[in-house]
């Protein structure tokens, strides 16, 4: 009996597989069975906490909360609110100083760590610490630097710049260059790891034939170093874009509602005033913003390749 009962198990695995072998479907499942099994985990990961609420966020931005119809309600009301209008300024702000720093500070760090210097791992391990720094942790450590009765309110104090405590966070511009310093803190080491990566990819013989031809440092770094870095630095600004347009705990913990960006103002909207629709609406154009910036970036990197062709 249990023979017999193997020998109908094996006739229907195999009745299942002609009818699979029989399209084109049924022929890739049965090619790539195990490539599929280990991928679906992932793609279910992918569409269960990435896409499918991105897709329900965007599609609540467009519904009245009452009535559940399609409308531009939303957008019109935060596009009204002036509290949006300052984080949509800061958030921009925020990114452009952030990337502009980032970028020169790193890339400056990351020639002179690929140079052999005496101490050149430690120096390293304590230049890429702060990445290991969880940012929720990083935020409250760089509170105590600019609390009012902070390190840095001290330091100027002793040295006799300032007479009262400054308030680093009573909004303005020192808000967000204080913000601009706690995202530079946590992410320049992410940059000089991605910078590094492409400059010891270079060959040394290019730098041998620069320095034979005359080149000066300036020129060698302008018209050899620079433009073999362009795939480097685009895939930094691209990662480092995405981070900066979405800057959150630093901001939040920092600052507070002084100097809203447009994630703490999704979330103001979301948690302090329990409207989901305006803060997907707030978040879509976040996501659009990002979008804009990344297509625009690789669409110049693209012309300009064109025109070297």
């Amino acid at each position: 009996m249990q023979e017999s009962k193997s020998q109908g198990d094996k006739q229907m695995k195999e009745l299942v597989r002609k009818k699979l072998s029989k399209n084109a479907v049924g022929r890739f499942i049965l090619k790539y069975w195990l490539e599929l099994v280990l991928v679906t985990p992932l793609v279910v990961y992918i569409l269960g906490f990435t896409l499918v609420p991105v897709f329900t966020s965007i599609l609540m931005s467009f519904q009245d909360p009452r009535t559940g119809q399609l409308t531009l309600d939303n957008y019109r009301y935060i596009i009204g609110h002036g509290q949006f209008k300052e984080a949509l300024r800061n958030t921009i702000v925020i990114a452009g100083l952030s990337l502009t720093f980032e970028m020169i500070i790193g890339m400056t760090l990351a020639m002179m760590l690929i140079r052999p210097f005496r101490g050149k791992g430690l120096i390293r391990t304590i230049l890429l610490t702060p990445m290991g720094v969880p940012t929720l942790v990083s935020a409250v450590m760089l509170g105590y630097i600019f609390d009012t009765s902070g390190y840095l309110n001290s330091f100027l104090y002793h040295v006799g710049l300032i007479t009262i405590p400054i308030d680093w966070a009573e909004g303005g511009l020192k808000t967000i260059l204080m913000i601009v310093f706690a995202d530079m803190w946590k992410v320049t080491p992410l940059v000089i790891l991605l910078l590094m990566a492409g400059l010891e990819s270079i060959p040394g013989e290019v730098y041998e034939s620069s320095a034979i031809d005359g080149a000066s440092s300036w020129n060698t770094f302008w018209h050899i170093t620079l433009p073999l870095m362009k795939p480097f630095i685009t895939m930094t600004l691209i990662i480092r874009a995405i981070d900066a347009f979405r800057i959150f705990e630093l901001a939040l913990i920092l600052a507070g509602r002084t100097t809203p960006v447009l994630t703490t103002y999704a979330y103001t909207e979301y948690w302090a005033y329990n409207n989901p629709h305006t803060s997907g609406a707030a978040a879509t154009i976040l996501l659009v913003l990002i979008m804009i910036f990344v297509l625009g970036y690789l669409r110049i990197v693209e012309r300009e390749r064109g025109e070297a062709r």
